[in-house]
């Protein structure tokens, strides 16, 4: 079995040096998705660390160079949802990355509205099915384009683009809705 392992990881300095230059690309893109779904920074890095050990270790099984983001991400999303399938559903937002992501405002208090209202879009889209939340992430956090989501969703590239639209249109009507119940 371990020598089954051991066969399956990339053996030269060109392999060794073509991985760890995928690592460094997908990285912070890999981060922010799987984050965007679990909320918690130390598990964010448990998760991705095990994304690219099984990227190392499978790197046979990828039938073309084309389709690695895809596949990183397939295995990312798949990470996550055995997850939660194992552990109950933690909502820890860690602030350090929320400074850390969000972009420099200029003040205190646009910092803080900015903030407020990454935690409105948050809570929202939690309100989503599953799927819907899946495809978003996909699509703002890990910036992946409709063919990548596709791909990965397993559904056409015209489906991802109505789905998104659509839990675009929703989320931007829950958005004026407590913003009017919130005024009244």
């Amino acid at each position: 079995m371990l020598n089954d392992a051991v066969r399956t990881l990339p053996s030269t300095d060109a392999d060794l040096d073509a991985f760890s230059e995928s690592y460094q690309r997908y990285f912070p893109r890999l981060f922010a998705y799987v984050y965007a779904r679990v909320n918690n920074v130390h598990l964010t890095e448990d998760l991705v660390a095990d994304v690219f050990e099984r990227a190392y270790a499978k790197a046979d099984s990828l039938r073309s160079k084309e389709a690695y983001s895809t596949w990183l991400f397939t295995i990312a999303r798949n990470a996550i949802i055995s997850h939660v399938r194992k552990h109950s559903r933690e909502t820890i937002v860690d602030p350090d990355v929320i400074r850390d992501i969000s972009p420099a405002i200029g003040s205190v208090e646009g910092e803080i509205l900015a903030r407020e209202e990454q935690s409105d879009i948050a809570r929202l889209v939690s309100q989503f099915p599953q799927r819907e939340q899946d495809i978003i992430s996909l699509k703002f956090d890990a910036e992946l384009t409709n063919h990548q989501i596709a791909e990965i969703m397993e559904l056409t590239e015209p489906n991802v683009r109505v789905i998104i639209f659509r839990t675009l249109r929703k989320l931007r009507e829950m958005m004026v809705a407590e913003r009017t119940r919130d005024a009244s």
